[in-house]
């Protein structure tokens, strides 16, 4: 085994700020809640309340007859006081439903299974994932009962499950490790269970010890292996995972499944436990809430839909007023325009930088200096310094034949520029414009 992949980079990780604080479980459910109808990779869901229904925490608002989709579900019990277009994460409104707490802890209804995970069946299973509304919760939101139905359909062999989370400051993941493994451990079980495979590996970065040994205690007889790997930005990339677990390259244009290995990420692994052995659909994550301008950064276990104003308030708030919020990591994250954006499904982290603190300003430069380090830590193989002068000059024929469309908008090009070039931006402005040049012709 390889154990490495070409490229990468070392940035300030920054972990230390909360890889030691426990998950706080406890808080107050907020006053309310906005649960977009889309919180995944798919066709939105459409409503299954009107306004003035009183919900129940856990109850089912939103689904769709097919297609790929995820269900949703209220995270609070309470009043349907709007279902209308609301901001989210990406910057755009998409429909959603708001909720107002009406004081009262009741649950919606279930019936957890009881039998053994032998005997569970991979259509059973799925079932469980799909009622849930279980996306992939390392950053893509791809439903899950998706996912293992095609998983099953290409016949893969490998399974990896990452735990690396190797994005600066966050933390969810490692303490999910640390605080709930046998969740993980069980969920990972059941997705070998359902796609009928022997080899199943868990894969931690080796800033991470204490949740290297409690994974490796509690998978102890089950046949999972827990591997450590070194530490190096961006190892949680699926395919820079494969490569370096597997030796397997993925090539260009080609998805995991397309050699036989499939990737989830362990809190998707404990949702799936908690869907089948507790009768909980996805209602709540943890998220890390850090960055310079925080006034006590924490993991905090959420509920969907709860606003990001309400986050930092339960982390103390500001200690100087940010210039920049940004949720899903320093290097691929996405900057916020508002803190009353809802946290949803894959919402891992989010993040408050004060002026001068943990960033880097851009220049205005826009000349490349010919030195290559974009080259070398590139971990797609991919030359941005060659992309970008074409990208600035709208030739896109030449950005697709240079592979742009495989760029995994990592960061480490930009991370490393002398120049301080808007490498990433061009690649993504590259991307999107590859389709609408091939519909002109």
């Amino acid at each position: 085994m390889a154990f490495s992949f070409r490229g990468g980079i070392h940035p300030d990780y920054q972990k230390e700020k909360t890889s030691a604080s426990v998950i706080v479980s406890n808080l107050p459910r907020p006053e309310a809640v906005v649960i977009p109808l889309s919180q995944h990779i798919g066709a939105p869901c459409q409503p299954l309340v009107k306004v003035g229904d009183r919900v129940l925490e856990g109850q089912k608002i939103g689904d769709c007859e097919s297609g790929l989709f995820a269900p949703v579900h209220a995270s609070i019990t309470g009043i349907v006081r709007a279902i209308e277009p609301r901001w989210n994460v990406s910057g755009v409104k998409v429909l959603s439903v708001v909720i107002e707490n009406d004081g009262t802890d009741d649950v919606v209804d279930t019936e957890p299974y009881t039998g053994e995970l032998t005997d569970l069946t991979p259509e059973q299973i799925i079932t469980y994932a799909r009622e849930a509304g279980i996306v992939g919760m390392g950053g893509a939101a791809f439903p899950l009962h998706a996912k293992l139905r095609t998983a099953m359909d290409r016949n893969v062999t490998s399974v990896i499950i990452n735990g690396c989370e190797c994005e600066p400051f966050i933390t969810a993941d490692h303490r999910a490790m640390v605080e709930y493994p046998r969740f993980i451990v069980t969920g990972a079980e059941l997705i070998r269970q359902c796609l009928g495979v022997d080899d199943v590996v868990i894969c931690v970065e080796d800033n991470k010890p204490d949740a290297v040994a409690t994974m490796r205690a509690t998978a102890d007889g089950t046949g999972i292996t827990v591997l450590e790997l070194p530490t190096k930005y961006p190892q949680g990339g699926e395919k820079q995972l494969i490569r370096a677990v597997t030796g397997r390259e993925i090539p260009p244009g080609k998805l995991p499944m397309d050699i036989g290995c499939a990737v989830f990420n362990v809190d998707t692994c404990a949702s799936l436990y908690r869907a089948i052995y507790r009768g909980q659909p996805l209602i709540k994550r943890v998220v890390t809430v850090s960055g310079s301008a925080v006034a006590s950064p924490a993991n905090l276990l959420v509920r969907i839909g709860t606003s990001y104003r309400e986050l930092f308030r339960h982390c103390g708030g500001f200690t100087r007023d940010p210039y920049k919020i940004i949720t899903g990591g320093p290097m691929m994250g996405t900057a916020q325009h508002s803190l009353d954006i809802p946290v949803v499904k894959n919402t891992s982290s989010l993040l408050a930088f004060a002026e001068n603190g943990d960033e880097e300003s851009f220049s205005d430069s826009d000349t490349c200096i010919r030195c290559g380090r974009c080259v070398s830590v590139c971990p797609m193989r991919l030359q941005p310094t060659k992309i970008y002068e074409n990208a600035v000059l709208n030739r896109f024929d030449e950005c697709a034949a240079l592979n742009v469309t495989d760029c995994m908008e990592c960061g480490s090009c930009a991370y490393v520029c002398p120049a301080k070039l808007y490498l990433v931006q061009a690649m993504r402005m590259a991307k999107s414009q590859i389709p609408r040049e091939g519909a002109k012709k």
